[in-house]
């Protein structure tokens, strides 16, 4: 269970990116970027396709190879830290991921476990209920038996989710997490996101395209627009006519929403 931070203490930074430059063989997507994120941050990362957002997140969970620059884990080096040490610091919801074999989804999120055992370790009392916990905390318990083959993409999406908040990690990665669920469901999703980030701690970092949902529940946000971090900064100050028109080179209407105090845009024809 991640542990409730004093309201006193100043926030650590859990990661440093500085000067990154990533990308794929023959294609560089991401160039000398640097920023950091504290501890119990809710970052939205938002930008047009190809501006590198993916790409971000995979270079933050070492799978994309660093080209130059660093990336800092809680101080750490990245590239210094084995799988199982990333893997207790770090969970993450990819935008695809194939699950081949007919697991059972209740399996499926006891993976997330993985980290917390030694080699065969048997399932603890702690990584049972930690299980159950992501199993009630994603509404996924009706799905614990089904094969997570013989499933919807939306309902997928939540036993994955459940597997990441199985694992315990102090920092969340999301990229598109939410994307193939309907707007019941991935409002329900965010508002478990919140409440964890707020009451625990839980620092997030999620890939979106939906600019009014991060609106609604991240507190930062990070736009990137040709492998560049084109914005970055608190929500109001970001979610600008000024500053999306430039990012998405389209007209922009941003409103206050009364009942939210938050701002939502409508992009124009």
């Amino acid at each position: 269970m991640l542990s409730h931070a004093s309201s006193q203490e100043i926030p650590a930074t859990v990661i440093r990116v500085e000067d990154l430059s990533c990308g794929y063989p023959g294609r560089s997507v991401l160039n000398n970027i640097s920023f950091c994120v504290k501890a119990g941050e809710f970052v939205g990362l938002l930008g047009p396709n190809g501006s590198g957002k993916t790409t971000l997140l995979l270079a933050l969970s070492g799978v994309v190879a660093i080209e130059s620059g660093e990336i800092e884990i809680d101080g750490r080096s990245l590239s210094r830290l084995k799988h199982r040490e990333r893997a207790c610091r770090m969970a993450v919801v990819a935008q695809e991921t194939e699950v081949r074999f007919p697991f059972s989804c209740a399996e499926v999120v006891r993976m997330g476990r993985y980290p917390h055992q030694k080699r065969w370790q048997m399932e603890s009392p702690a990584d049972s209920a930690a299980v159950q916990r992501a199993l009630q905390l994603t509404d996924t318990e009706a799905l614990a038996d089904r094969l997570i083959t013989a499933i919807s993409g939306g309902e997928k999406q939540r036993v994955l989710a459940a597997k990441a908040l199985a694992q315990d990690a102090p920092v969340l990665l999301l990229d598109e997490a939410t994307s193939a669920m309907d707007i019941h469901r991935k409002l329900q999703i965010f508002r478990v996101l919140k409440s964890l980030n707020q009451e625990q701690g839980l620092t997030i970092i999620a890939v979106l395209h939906d600019i009014n949902l991060a609106a609604l529940f991240c507190e930062r946000l990070m736009l990137l627009k040709d492998g560049r971090i084109a914005a970055d900064g608190q929500t109001h100050a970001v979610m600008t006519s000024e500053v999306l028109k430039r990012v998405y080179e389209t007209d922009v209407l941003v409103q206050e929403i009364a009942q939210t105090g938050k701002r939502q845009v409508i992009f124009l024809p």
